[in-house]
């Protein structure tokens, strides 16, 4: 089964597919990482990288397009990404999609921990972050990324442990078989 895993920093989105990875024996693909790693080999902070995306699509319209290459050449695989699942139902991909959340206040303290920042400074640089990146999808693809209509389930992890999550998308794919 495609699963697509996505949601805002912070929502614990990466754990749960490392782990739901693990328990299934499934490819996770972690599309975030191949961000990090452009920002770092152009020795930019994520912040500096999406502004420049904010100019040039082709950051986007390459990550995105990887999306759908493998999407479409994987039955069995974990996306995670926050168009996954925009990407898979406009292009009639069967997936289950998943969208992970958390209270801004719960995102922004894992942040801050996760980086080694204040509070503050989580709270500054994420909410940079994901200004950038709605900016960056309703400009390039028309989607407003605040539209969950498109998830098949909406997790949200504030009283929630990793295990209790991937329990809950285990539960969504056997109701779904």
């Amino acid at each position: 089964m495609r699963i697509t895993i996505s949601g805002p920093p912070g929502s614990g989105k990466t754990t749960a597919c490392s782990k739901l990875s693990e328990k299934l024996g499934m490819e996770a693909i972690v599309f975030g990482k191949i961000f990090r790693e452009l920002a770092a080999e152009k020795n930019l902070s994520l912040g500096e990288l999406g502004a420049i995306a904010e100019k040039d699509p082709s950051i986007d319209k390459m990550i995105d397009s990887r999306i759908l290459e493998i999407a479409r050449a994987r039955d069995d695989i974990i996306l995670e990404s926050r168009l996954s699942a925009y990407m898979c139902s406009r292009h009639d991909i069967p997936a289950l999609k998943i969208y992970i959340t958390a209270s801004p206040e719960v995102r922004m303290s894992r942040i801050g921990v996760r980086e080694g920042e204040t509070l503050e400074e989580a709270c500054a640089k994420t909410i940079d972050r994901q200004k950038s990146e709605a900016k960056r999808y309703k400009m390039y693809y028309d989607i407003d990324i605040e539209d969950t209509s498109v998830y098949d389930l909406i997790i949200n992890t504030d009283d929630l442990d990793p295990d209790q999550v991937v329990e809950e998308i285990i539960k969504a794919m056997e109701a779904r078989k």
